[in-house]
């Protein structure tokens, strides 16, 4: 797995990377100093790059495509928390501030993805040294914390089409991007009542 400074395309995927949502306003030489932490690796639908109850942990920076946070019950039903695309952050770093292991798994949902990384113990020691970084990251990690919790309400409160509309609605980037499989996994519906809704709402039925 390359390293972001030795990768062939270095100058590309690090200007995608200044872009993400907690590093975006990073001086220069803070960003220099963390591209020496990252390894940047291409991932495949359907790779996992951490499973539920995994106990060696990353911080991960989308750099292109979509993921999903996905947490299993023991008798294998599923549940898709959420969808992190490019610029974006997927973290398991509460889970191992209280040395639990990680409550869910992430997975590639798109054809591919590219993923810049660090080990969490790694980038935990480049926060103590970067505090205005480390207090936007966290304050993220807590957003991300309040969307799940959000959903999850949203799924006990809201029929189906009001599930699909709120989801139109927040999220309208990823409406035509995730398959439909997994949108109608999230959204607790079946393939066929996800399609007879988009049907609906585009034909104005």
């Amino acid at each position: 797995m390359p390293l972001l400074t030795s990768h062939p395309d270095r100058e590309e995927l690090f200007a995608r990377l200044k872009t993400n949502i907690v590093l975006r306003s990073l001086k220069a030489r803070t960003l220099n100093e963390l591209e020496k932490l990252l390894s940047v690796n291409e991932y495949r639908k359907g790779d996992v790059l951490i499973s539920q109850g995994a106990h060696d942990m990353e911080q991960y920076f989308v750099i292109d495509g979509v993921l999903k946070r996905v947490v299993s019950s023991n008798q294998g039903k599923e549940m898709i928390l959420r969808f992190t695309v490019e610029d974006d952050i997927e973290t398991s770093y509460a889970a191992w501030k209280l040395r639990t292991p990680a409550p869910y798994s992430i997975r590639v949902v798109s054809r591919r993805a590219h993923v810049a990384k660090m080990p969490l113990p790694v980038w935990n020691t480049f926060l103590q040294r970067h505090p205005d970084l480390k207090a936007d990251f966290e304050y993220e990690v807590m957003h991300l914390m309040s969307e799940v919790m959000a959903h999850t309400i949203t799924l006990h409160l809201l029929d189906a089409a009001g599930r699909v509309d709120r989801f139109v609605r927040k999220r309208p980037d990823l409406y035509e991007r995730v398959p439909k499989k997994e949108l109608a996994s999230y959204l607790n519906l079946s393939p066929e009542t996800l399609s007879r809704l988009r049907h609906k709402e585009k034909f104005g039925e």
